[in-house]
């Protein structure tokens, strides 16, 4: 683990710009949404609030249904319209003096943070150490810490205890935990903790329900915190539609069926990294284990295969954009598994013609 200043990385570049304009028609492993989300019953529930829209949006029953999903008090939730706004509150709110982020990660929050005026410190997580957080290597004087847990774009899931570690007095810890319910069970979740100081929690609910163009998200933090993020906020953030799907999404239904969903994205998964192992003697290396609803891989040449692929109707996210990570890298959406041994043909195809 070491640690960098900020470089040439675009901060602002995100798996949706591979599927924009002429990418529009190729089959979709850049972004990292749910694939056939949202469901019907969810689309129903939506359209149903937009007999309130002359209403100005009134957020505590949703708020309320937060709170009771992750068994904290009410004044500990904040709504936001998706967790990429909770950064920019982070970033206008807290006095910060010494920022760090931990990558490769999502590149948001670091943006977040420079485009309010803070310097910030990168510390970057090794591919020989299998992209695994050594708390020791933040600076023992960093007041904001920001990780992802599981990470974006590694598909690492760090041991919440290990992260926990990172906690001290005076100290803001921001853990993203944008993809967790997309793992089993949940685990090494954070989110309803009140014993880590100056913990926040950081949730979406864009992924696993496919609401990436509804904006909703949500902060779990101290009550002081979320006063302050609450003062940052421009009136009436969080459309009304928003507040529907998000106190649908914590109902026993939606858990449930979230829960379903994770098991099958990581049967999935493991048939998508099964596939990328077949690989290993043009090169390829898949960063395992992978808890994340998607994979990333390292692959000789990966600007002409990821160029070859998009020729043959497959977008995948281009990993240079990660501090920490180089042209050789690319990100994987997981996808169900026809989807997946179509896509491991078109790589076939598309490595051979790098190589050419």
């Amino acid at each position: 683990m070491r640690t960098e200043p900020a470089g040439s990385h675009d901060l602002r570049h995100h798996g949706d710009a591979e599927v924009r304009d002429d990418g529009a028609k190729l089959t979709d492993l850049a972004v990292n949404v749910r694939a056939d989300t949202p469901p019907a019953w969810l689309r129903e529930r939506i359209a149903g609030s937009l007999a309130g829209l002359a209403a100005y949006p009134d957020g505590r029953a949703a708020r309320a249904a937060v709170a009771a999903r992750h068994g904290v008090a009410v004044e500990r939730v904040l709504l936001t319209a998706g967790a990429a706004e909770a950064f920019v509150l982070l970033a206008r709110a807290l006095t910060v003096r010494h920022a760090v982020v931990v990558h490769p990660q999502f590149t948001e929050p670091e943006a977040a943070l420079r485009d309010a005026g803070h310097s910030v410190e990168r510390v970057l997580l090794r591919e020989e150490d299998g992209f695994r957080l050594d708390p020791a290597a933040v600076p023992e004087d960093a007041d904001l810490v920001v990780v992802g847990n599981p990470t974006n774009p590694t598909s690492v899931l760090h041991p919440s205890a290990t992260i926990a570690e990172l906690a001290r007095p005076g100290r803001t810890l921001v853990v993203d935990e944008a993809f967790l319910d997309a793992v089993p069970g949940e685990r090494e979740a954070l989110a309803g903790r009140t014993d880590v100081p100056g913990l926040v929690v950081l949730r979406s609910l864009t992924k696993t329900w496919g609401l990436a163009g509804l904006r909703i998200g949500y902060v779990l933090a101290a009550p002081e915190t979320i006063a302050a993020l609450e003062r940052a906020q421009p009136l009436w953030p969080v459309s009304t539609p928003a507040l529907a799907a998000a106190q649908a999404c914590m109902e026993p239904r939606a858990l449930a069926e979230a829960a379903h969903a994770a098991h099958r994205v990581a049967t999935d998964r493991a048939h998508l990294v099964a596939g990328l192992r077949e690989f290993a003697p043009d090169g390829l290396r898949v960063v395992e284990p992978a808890e994340g609803p998607f994979v990333l891989v390292r692959v000789p040449r990966a600007t002409a295969v990821r160029r070859h692929l998009r020729d043959l109707g497959w977008a995948v996210r281009r990993g240079d954009t990660f501090p920490g990570l180089d042209e050789e890298w690319l990100r994987l959406a997981v996808r169900d598994r026809t989807t997946v041994n179509r896509f491991l043909q078109a790589l076939d195809q598309a490595v051979t013609l790098a190589k050419g």
